[in-house]
């Protein structure tokens, strides 16, 4: 597997996912990548697709607390692999189709794959943000998506390295460096204040993997 996914074929898969992105009404995977999948990656790969389009029609229409489970439990079944081990980079932010043909990925492609299916299923922008954080009993620089119910809210926080969804509130293990979405990055300030300081196109590896969404249609 680890082989397979250091030769993906990124541009074959990273159409569909561009669509998920870009709206918000009928989420389907082309026949064509469905096809390609199945031949390269075999049955489970797409099963694990498959499974990834029905949770949109189960879910679209949810309330949005329900959404936010179905979504965290869904992605939080693949396994975690660094990037240096699955795809021989120091830090590759990964799409979803990525991370769910080859079942692995670290925080940052569980935050994003969270992040995208929320918004295809008519979540708000501004209620997502996916937040930079240090994890505290690892000692190490870990990543999870929040929702913010409204603009001040305490936010719920959905993590790869837990199941449960909790507010922001109770994860004193999470120490939150910046955040950002498709509309801003903000820097945390003391007293859980925030300072937004531009566009999330200042992030190297967020612009990277949005290039590669827009080359798959060219």
């Amino acid at each position: 597997m680890q082989t397979a996914a250091r030769t993906f074929c990124r541009r074959s898969l990273l159409f569909p996912v561009l669509l998920l992105v870009t709206t918000v009404a009928a989420f389907e995977l082309s026949d064509r990548l469905m096809n390609y999948v199945r031949e390269e990656f075999g049955q489970e790969a797409h099963s694990r697709l498959e499974n990834w389009q029905n949770l949109h029609r189960m879910a679209e229409n949810a309330p949005r607390e329900r959404q936010l489970a179905l979504v965290n439990s869904f992605f939080n079944r693949a396994r975690f692999v660094t990037d240096m081990e699955h795809w021989g980079e120091e830090d590759y932010w990964a799409t979803p189709v990525e991370l769910l043909t080859t079942n692995g990925g670290d925080c940052e492609d569980f935050s994003i794959a969270k992040y995208l299916t929320l918004k295809s299923m008519g979540v708000p922008d501004e209620e997502l943000r996916i937040v930079y954080v240090k994890a505290l009993e690892l000692n190490q620089a870990h990543m999870v998506l929040a929702w913010y119910p409204e603009p001040d809210a305490d936010p719920l926080i959905l993590d790869n390295l837990i199941n449960e969804i909790k507010p922001a509130s109770q994860r004193s293990d999470l120490e939150p460096v910046y955040s950002f979405n498709g509309e801003g990055l903000w820097l945390n300030r003391s007293g859980g204040r925030q300072k937004r300081v531009g566009e999330a196109g200042k992030l190297q590896h967020w612009q990277d993997m949005n290039k590669r969404l827009t080359e798959a249609l060219r």
